[in-house]
């Protein structure tokens, strides 16, 4: 979603050039924001799972997908490994020194997330349920655990230790603080899977208050972040993508209420009706302001790339949000059974296509020209 080159440093004046030297190794500036292309990349998984409709092939892409997603995450976690280990500085930096680059932490526990989710959904065709469910479990629960970390931690490094101010803000501040708004979504999944009575109804509610507690650190932030586009300067080039990003917890939210309505079924029949009537009522509501929102975000985007917007490691910001809204509408069909939901659902798949498509080429050819490793 940024790079350590190009969108990860503060905002430079155009007429001042990059220094020239050597280039220090590409692990030497590999960020938390990589994580933004197993995410990406699982949330395709994810919403060809959920569609309502099922055109041949889908499946079979869905499995794809989710192997990619897979693949990579095991590269990356190994390469960040290498990277903590031998360039501790500027790790420290990274998360300490740069609030620019902190706020990527919130990447990471999202990216075990959907490929957990994926895993569970997906993965169990390929590799089995019996593999697959422990997997996504630990993946699950790894995530839920680092995602409430950086929930609290970001912030906590925001107010205490970095330069941050509200005419400044843009839309990467979410990041950190919608990670347990994906662990609500992905949960209700593993429901099923757990003895019946008291460890379902647990599950479930942790559920919801994971939901809740993302919700209210959402809200708390979002004026904030409003403040800054409004208010401020302009994004720069590179971050203009980064306005896609609050689809993601519109998006996440309605996904998390519609599984969660479904989980409540076994694990708390009682509070079924009404956790059915929430997701609905909720989903339409949200779903329809993020659909306000998306048409503005792709013109900013559109008007920039016009104006010469550079490829970024933010232009990964097109997949995941969308992928959020696919899969919340799909649960508003599955739910309502409307006819406009599945067309909603149908339609946002064909852009998060289009969007893997374009972030994974320029991602692909980023290396290549070094771009997206220059220190």
């Amino acid at each position: 979603m940024a790079t350590p080159a190009l969108a990860l440093t503060p905002a430079r004046p155009p007429d001042v050039r990059m220094p020239t030297g050597p280039r220090r190794p590409w692990l030497a500036g590999l960020g938390p924001n990589w994580y933004a292309a197993v995410m990406g990349t699982a949330i395709v998984a994810n919403a060809a799972a959920a569609l309502p409709i099922r055109p041949a092939g889908l499946i079979g892409l869905g499995e794809l997908f989710w192997a990619l997603s897979a693949v990579a995450l095991v590269v990356l976690v190994g390469a960040r490994a290498v990277h903590l280990t031998r360039y501790r500085a500027e790790a420290r930096s990274q998360l300490l020194d740069n609030p620019a680059t902190a706020v990527f932490y919130g990447c990471p526990p999202m990216a075990l997330l959907a490929v957990g989710g994926a895993t569970l959904t997906l993965g169990a065709r390929v590799i089995g349920t019996g593999p697959a469910v422990p997997a996504a479990a630990v993946l699950w629960t790894a995530g839920t655990v680092y995602a409430l970390a950086v929930a609290v931690g970001i912030p906590y490094l925001m107010i205490t230790r970095h330069r941050v101010r509200a005419h400044r803000a843009d839309p990467t501040w979410l990041l950190p603080v919608v990670a347990p708004v994906v662990a609500a979504a992905v949960g209700p999944a593993l429901v099923a899977h757990l003895p019946a009575g008291g460890s379902r109804r647990a599950m479930l509610y942790a559920c919801y208050g994971l939901l809740g507690a993302g919700l209210a650190a959402t809200l708390v932030l979002l004026p904030v972040v409003a403040t800054g586009l409004l208010h401020g300067r302009p994004l720069a080039p590179v971050l203009t993508p980064s306005l896609f990003l609050v689809l993601g917890p519109l998006g996440q939210s309605v996904t998390a209420t519609g599984q969660l309505a479904d989980a409540a079924r076994s694990a708390a029949p009682g509070l079924a009706p009404a956790a059915l009537a929430l997701s609905e009522l909720y989903g339409v509501a949200v779903l329809g302001a993020a659909m306000l929102w998306l048409p503005a975000a792709l013109a900013a985007n559109l008007r920039a790339r016009r104006a010469g917007m550079p490829f970024a490691m933010t232009w990964w910001a097109f997949t995941f949000p969308v992928g959020t809204c696919v899969t919340g509408a799909a649960g508003l069909a599955r739910h309502t059974g409307f006819a406009g939901f599945t067309v909603l659902a149908a339609g946002l798949f064909l852009l998060l296509l289009a969007a893997w498509a374009v972030a994974a080429a320029g991602t692909v050819r980023g290396p290549v020209a070094g771009r997206l490793h220059r220190a």
